[in-house]
């Protein structure tokens, strides 16, 4: 399976990923995601927000066990990001079918669409659209860099955007979800252990800033006439880095746009992208807020202009604490190991869907704490770690 994924939507030149939603290398996953499900012989069925899902039982009993995470990927992002989750829980299945397991309850794959929000600036559409926390209203008006909106997207990718919306019914069905992840950091190399279970995601959001200036000639203007909107944003970048530091937060300005973007000319706006995370609300608020006031005392120096608008938030997750402690003995239940439990800044499907279902998450060593990247890497025998580990707790929840 993984020989058959990893060379989907792989860039040449950076040897990372580039797929993105509703696009050739998205419906290329797509395609894959199908034909693994009808190869096991699972009842397929794509809902009305282009989540795709493999069942084996009937959905309709409920009270069904689902496993699965994402296919897309944020630009030149790694391989393991999301088909590590949805390949490993194939793979589960395999091995509890080899087991002989006798499923008493329906048992479900899913892959969750434009999980990594790489193309319409908006992170989990597909478990936020099912879960309602996205109207349509507001799906509909995402838009990409180049002007396509997420209605025509779907539609020339062969799905219709009419039918989004939210999905109850659904998610009535769904009595636990387990994701598994690899880890987007390195707390469980440093402990030693291969898998650990989550017990929340940080708060966090992304904030766009608009520093407007005013454009003009790079080498005729006296740097006394200038109103140049890349002073204070370099200067804004320093304050996030500090303010992250002093409350043991990140915070980081990961995507920038300059027009009219010459290099002998002065721009006229610089709109730069905050993301930011911490352990706690309170944490958060005043990392976001010291940055934002930085960046108007320098807008104000500089005689530049700033506009600051959040584009998403998601406040802190608490995965669901009794399928976490059920987790974490079925995983120890033959060992006296205590499985370690940990907090991740990554935002996840599963902490969208904890608001309607109990959700729980785990996670597969991560050497480096590398992700986002090309570099990211999990050796193969953690993967397979991660594998047993998701069949035990699909079979302790699915199998009584």
């Amino acid at each position: 399976m993984w020989r058959e994924l990893a060379p989907i939507g792989r860039h040449p030149a950076s040897g990372g990923y580039r797929r993105y939603a509703w696009t050739g290398a998205d419906a290329e996953c797509r395609a894959w995601f199908q034909e693994q499900a009808e190869a096991r012989g699972l009842a397929y069925e794509v809902d009305r927000n282009g989540n795709q899902w493999a069942w084996l039982g009937d959905p309709a009993a409920g009270d069904a066990v689902v496993t699965g995470s994402h296919l897309d990927s944020v630009p030149d992002g790694g391989a393991f990001d999301g088909p590590l989750g949805v390949v490993s829980s194939f793979a589960a299945l395999d091995e509890l079918l080899g087991r002989g397991a006798r499923f008493t309850r329906p048992l479900g794959v899913v892959n969750f669409g434009d999980e990594e929000g790489a193309r319409f600036g908006l992170a989990c559409v597909g478990s936020r659209l099912t879960a309602g926390q996205l109207t349509v209203e507001q799906a509909h008006r995402l838009t990409d860099a180049d002007g396509v909106t997420l209605p025509r997207a779907m539609a020339a990718a062969g799905f219709d955007p009419e039918a989004i919306g939210p999905d109850p019914e659904r998610l009535a069905r769904i009595g636990a979800f387990v994701e598994l992840h690899v880890e987007q950091g390195r707390a469980l190399d440093l402990t030693g252990d291969a898998v650990g279970v989550a017990s929340a995601i940080w708060p966090h959001g992304r904030w766009r800033f608009d520093f407007l200036g005013e454009a003009n000639h790079a080498g005729t203007t006296r740097l006394a006439d200038r109103r140049d909107p890349m002073l204070p944003y370099a200067e804004t970048v320093l304050a996030a880095r500090r303010e992250a530091a002093l409350a043991g937060a990140v915070a980081t300005f990961g995507k920038i746009a300059v027009e009219p973007n010459g290099v002998n000319a002065i721009p006229s706006l610089v709109r730069g992208w905050l993301d930011s995370r911490a352990a706690d609300q309170e944490s958060l608020d005043r990392v976001v807020t010291g940055i934002e006031n930085a960046a108007r005392e320098y807008a104000t120096t500089h005689g530049v202009d700033l506009d600051v608008v959040r584009e998403s938030f998601t406040p802190v997750v608490e995965f669901d604490h009794a399928l976490r402690d059920e987790l974490a003995r079925l995983l120890g239940k033959d060992t006296e190991l205590k499985v370690p439990v940990l907090g991740t800044g990554a935002g996840h499907d599963a902490g969208i869907l904890s608001a309607s279902i109990p959700t729980a998450m785990l996670f597969v060593r991560n050497p480096t704490g590398v992700s986002h990247s090309p570099a990211e890497f999990a050796a193969e025998d953690d993967c397979v770690a991660g594998v047993h580990a998701l069949a035990d707790v699909l079979e302790g929840l699915a199998c009584r």
